[in-house]
């Protein structure tokens, strides 16, 4: 059996990543799996330890950050959250082509890690776009709203740094295009 791809879909907020990743997983024969994301943040009541999240403490997470265990790690909001080296790797070596959905600072340390990934920039068709997006969520103050933005402008900065950048102006139309790029890359 062949190692599977390790796959990294990135791009800003409100571009559309988590709704295009959805699509790829509908069409199987991408032999897709996801990442599941390790965290040292209390489970939520319907969370299940392995399905939405790995949770350890934070010693257990730092540990894991000493020993060079995580692909990718940030602090975000008093907890960690991170990529365990070891789920993806089991993943890889049953054949599975594995999804990274992650922000652009960590997806640049698993390009480090790992120069052989498969890396997808998702763009918006215009920032003006992205931030009606971003806006038509009515779910953050002006302020956050503003941050998201600027952060946004400096990650699209980015996206010569990876493979392929693909525009999400429509979603089937760059599922369709990710799907090829995945097989083309198998």
């Amino acid at each position: 059996m062949s190692k599977g791809l390790l796959i990294i879909l990135s791009g800003p907020s409100g571009v559309g990543k988590g709704t295009v990743r959805q699509e790829l997983f509908k069409d199987e024969t991408l032999n897709l799996a996801y990442s599941i994301s390790m965290t040292t943040r209390k489970p939520r009541p319907n969370e299940k330890e392995g399905v939405d999240y790995f949770f350890v403490s934070e010693k257990e997470f730092e540990d894991k950050i000493e020993k060079g265990e995580l692909l990718e790690y940030a602090k975000f909001v008093g907890n960690y959250y991170g990529t365990p080296r070891f789920y993806v790797d089991e993943l890889l070596k049953e054949g599975k082509n594995v999804v990274l959905e992650i922000e652009v600072q960590g997806a640049l340390q698993v390009m480090a890690k790992c120069p052989d990934a498969l890396t997808i920039f998702l763009v918006p068709p215009s920032f003006e776009e992205l931030e009606r997006r971003i806006r038509g969520r009515r779910t953050e103050a002006e302020e956050v709203v503003k941050e998201r933005l600027d952060k946004a402008r400096k990650e699209i900065a980015t996206k010569d740094e990876y493979k392929y950048v693909v525009e999400n102006d429509d979603v089937l139309l760059a599922k369709e295009k990710i799907a090829q790029i995945i097989k083309e890359n198998a």
